[in-house]
């Protein structure tokens, strides 16, 4: 069995951001105070990616990101230039796992539809000239089921529900034709709202529907949203229990959203998140079709420096495949290493290691 894949998600892979060197940091402090103009700033955020970009060719790696260095957010940077949809400072942050996050999300203000000068076309046409064919570029985006989570919906610009989702729907397919256009072959859609549909303490829409019309209307929504997609995209889907500065949002298996979302969504490949209990175990892979979508299995954590035992994630490789065909395998850090500008608690050297160390390990199960 060859390490080698000849399409996405590869054996060795990862879910997108780095974390934010200095320079970068300081670059962006310093346009918010007026010191530097926003071309400044885009030519270090340029001469920064084209340094991350080489340095994830040289760990290995057949699929490079941009780190997603242009953004402050995973999800907000995107949706809030959809058309319909604004980013605003809130009263108070998200709540993770003993800490707040920074005050911001994005709201519902109209007619949601896509919006054909959105800067992230123009983003990846320039990160595909960086790559230059040394490697798949790889855009990552918000789910369009993030669209859902609470607080966002306009119930007076969208009474009916279906007629959002309608909407959010066409406005991601014209996203996806647009990103083809650009270039783009490989696209990972991120979402939080759909583990979230499967966490025990999910808060549903004031009542209004269950847990299962919301998983349904989940599922058709996305797979809306990839209809008559081109058959060279690839798009992956990335679970997450939410990170942020290494913490976490909320826990629960996959195992209540297995059935439809896991054995029924029309994507190429699953992120899935298991590098502690919080995932549960791996039955809930049992509903992935055999031959279907493959299986990215986050069990090498993002969220701290410390180097995983290999043979114990090659044990839960070996796991896994009691579920999933290991030709069906792949491995992964289990979330990106910076959701937000503000990062994950490990060192950039650290984060180098975890990635060699992903490449390494998946040579030795599938070569």
């Amino acid at each position: 069995m060859s390490i080698t894949l000849t399409k996405a998600p590869f054996r060795a892979d990862h879910v997108g951001s780095l974390l934010r060197p200095e320079r970068l940091h300081i670059a962006r402090k310093d346009f918010k105070e007026g010191t530097i103009s926003a071309e400044r700033l885009r030519e270090i955020e340029t001469e920064e990616i084209k340094r991350i970009v080489d340095k994830q060719i040289e760990v290995g790696l057949e699929a490079v990101t941009d780190g997603e260095f242009r953004r402050t957010w995973w999800h907000f940077d995107f949706l809030e230039h959809l058309n319909g949809i604004e980013g605003y400072v809130t009263e108070k942050g998200l709540t993770f796992d003993g800490v707040e996050t920074e005050r911001y999300n994005v709201r519902n203000t109209g007619k949601v539809s896509f919006n054909p000068e959105h800067p992230f076309i123009r983003d990846f046409i320039e990160l595909n000239k960086i790559v230059n064919g040394r490697a798949v570029a790889k855009q990552t985006i918000p789910s369009p089921n993030q669209l859902f989570a609470a607080g966002i919906h306009n119930e007076d610009v969208y009474p009916d529900i279906e007629d959002y989702a309608n909407d959010i729907i066409k406005a991601y397919q014209h996203a996806l034709k647009a990103f083809y256009e650009a270039g783009v072959r490989y696209l990972q859609l991120d979402d939080v709202y759909i583990a979230r549909l499967s966490a025990p303490d999910f808060q549903f829409k004031d009542g209004k529907y269950t847990r299962e019309q919301l998983i349904d209307l989940a599922l058709r929504v996305i797979n809306g949203a990839l209809e008559g997609k081109p058959d060279d995209l690839i798009v992956t889907t990335h679970l997450c229990r939410g990170n942020y500065q290494s913490t976490w949002a909320f826990e629960g298996s996959y195992a209540r959203i297995a059935p439809t979302l896991l054995a029924k969504e029309k994507v190429d490949g699953f992120f899935l998140e298991y590098d502690d209990q919080r995932s549960g175990d791996f039955k809930p892979l049992e509903y992935i079709p055999n031959g279907g979508a493959r299986v990215v299995l986050g069990v090498v954590t993002s969220k701290n420096g410390e180097i995983e035992d290999k043979e114990a994630v090659k044990a839960r490789i070996k796991e896994a495949s009691q579920f999933v065909p290991l030709e069906q395998l792949c491995l992964s850090p289990q979330c990106g290493f910076a959701s937000t500008h503000h990062g994950n608690k490990l060192t950039e050297a650290q984060q180098w290691e975890k990635l060699k160390f992903v490449v390494n390990a998946a040579k030795e199960v599938w070569e």
